[in-house]
Parts: structure tokens; sequence; C-alpha cells
């Protein structure tokens, strides 16, 4: 950290007038926790324009002579944003923010931390199509964690279930079925482990949400009735945040677009804009709004949709 390398040749009382100035350990983990709140609630906006001045506030910290801790909280303010920029379609910015969260993770020497770090750089890796390097990140990064036996085990099967979700759903991107269906096997039986959903370091892993997987790798798999059956399976209501619930929804209707139900694909989206207004202006949705003006005198609103959604303007 560069603050640390100045400190080595600073007079003492310079550095205790840094530390003095440096913000509380405290404050820090307040502003990761709002920004990874703020992610949960699909406030994108508030988030974006917090961020910058909240990694400040990290860098500081690492100023301040807690480097360690100024790394971890750096790391996962980067990883909050590259989740940020993935919502937002920054596919480029996405690359970088991953890159910058490994970094400071590795500095920060937390294992649970580096391994959440590794699954931003997987999510980057796919975004920009490269779903094999993706797959092979996050499994190795499951497999590294699942032999670390230093961590709180609850943390652990979270951190780890979630990786292998990602590598399961990057496989079906890749249309390499067998991979996808024996990755998100994994992933089941991790969260099977954990016994329940729990939401831990800004993310959300469990039984409940494996099953969000699977209706989310089902789409590219091509398996539109699946995704169907499997949402059934799920109480939308009993999600624990806005951006579940808008995910699940926009799933759903991604499932019933696949299938050709115009009718049913917007009743799902018009539920996941009640769950969170922000989150259907994202490019999957635009697309299927914009397709769904083909059905306009048959859905009463598609048009005001679609230009709530930015799909027109």
């Amino acid at each position: 950290m560069a603050g640390a390398a100045t400190g080595a040749v600073l007079p003492a009382p310079v550095q205790r007038g840094l530390a003095a100035l440096a913000p509380s350990p405290s404050a820090v983990a307040a502003v990761v926790d709002a920004s990874q709140r703020e992610f949960g609630a699909c406030r994108y906006e508030a988030l974006a324009r917090a961020l910058p001045r909240r990694i400040a506030l990290a860098q500081g910290l690492g100023d301040g002579g807690r480097p360690e801790q100024a790394a971890n909280a750096l790391a996962a303010l980067y990883s909050t944003a590259t989740r940020l920029c993935i919502k937002l379609g920054d596919d480029r910015l996405a690359a970088v923010t991953a890159d910058r969260a490994l970094t400071a993770a590795l500095g920060g020497a937390d294992a649970l931390t580096v391994a959440e770090a590794h699954r931003m750089v997987s999510s980057a890796w796919r975004r920009q199509g490269h779903q094999a390097r993706a797959t092979d990140v996050a499994i190795a990064a499951a497999r590294q964690l699942a032999a670390d036996h230093t961590c709180d085990m609850t943390e652990r099967l979270s951190v780890q279930g979630n990786l292998y979700a990602t590598a399961a759903y990057t496989a079906a991107k890749q249309g390499d079925r067998h991979t996808a269906h024996a990755l998100i096997a994994e992933a089941e039986a991790t969260a099977g482990q954990l016994g329940h959903d729990a939401r831990l370091r800004g993310s959300v892993f469990g039984p409940g949400q494996v099953l969000l997987h699977r209706i989310s790798l089902s789409h590219p798999l091509g398996d539109a009735g699946r995704a169907v059956e499997y949402a059934r399976l799920v109480d939308p209501a009993a999600l624990p945040t806005a951006e579940r619930r808008a995910r699940y929804w926009i799933d759903v209707a991604r499932a019933f677009d696949q299938w050709g139900r115009p009718e049913r694909c917007y009743r799902a989206l018009l539920a996941a804009e009640r769950a969170a207004p922000q989150e259907v202006r994202r490019g999957a949705v635009r697309a299927m709004a914009a397709g769904l003006l083909r059905h306009d005198r048959a859905l009463p609103g598609v048009r005001a949709f679609a230009h709530r959604t930015r799909a027109l303007t």
C-alpha cells in the first residue's frame, strides 16, 4: 500500500497525525455493509454515486496503518462494484474492478475475500466471452477454499457454493450441459451442508439459491419448460433481497419468452419491475420488452413498460 511505504520514511509525529486523520475500521465496515445492502436492494444509481468516495475512505484506512483491513475492505467494495458494472452492462469496467478486487484481496490475505474476488474475476471473464477460462477460475477457487479449514464453516460453504453455482451458469452459457449439471450438483451438495439460505459477505447462498441458479442455467441450455418447473417450486416473496426477487422474475420471463408465451413473459417482467424498478433497465430486459412490442395490441401497457425500461426512447 502507498501509505505504508510512505510511512516508513515520515517522521513519527507525522505518522501519528496521518493515523489520527484516517477513518476508523468501524466507519469503513459500515460503508462496505451499506454498499452490499444497496446492491441487494437494487439501488444502483445511489450505489454508483457513493462507491468512489467509499473506496477512497477504505484506502484511507491503509494510510492510517491498517493495510490488511484496508485491503479486505477495498476487495469487498471492488467486488460490489463489479456486480454493479455487470448489472449496468459495463463489461469493460467490470473487468477492471474485478482485477482490483483480486489484487486488494491478495493483499489482505483473507481466504474468503480472495475466493469471492475470484468469483468476480470469473464473472468478468464470462461477460467477455471467455467461458472456459471463467469456469476454470471459479472451480479452482472453490476447490482451494474447500481445502481451507481455517475459515468459519458457514461462510466457507456459502462462498464455495456460490463459486460452484457461478461456474455452473458459465458452463451452461458455453452450452456444456454435462459440466453445468455436474457443477450445480456440487453447489447443491454444498448447500445441503449449509442447510439454509444465508446472506454473508453481501451474497446469498443456500438450497433456495441453488434452485434459482437452476432456473437461470436452464435458459442458455434451451430448457424453458424445465425452468418453469423449477420456478414453480420457489416462493418469490420469501426471497431475501429485492435483487434476488427481481432476478427470479426476469429468469421466469426469459423462460416464457423462449417458450413463445408473450403474455406470461410480460406478466413476469411487470413483477420484476414491482420488485426492483432499476433492475428492469438491464439490456436483457430491454431486449425482451422490445420483442413484446410486436404484441402491443394484446398486452395493455407494454409500450409504456418499454419506455420505462428504456427499450423505447
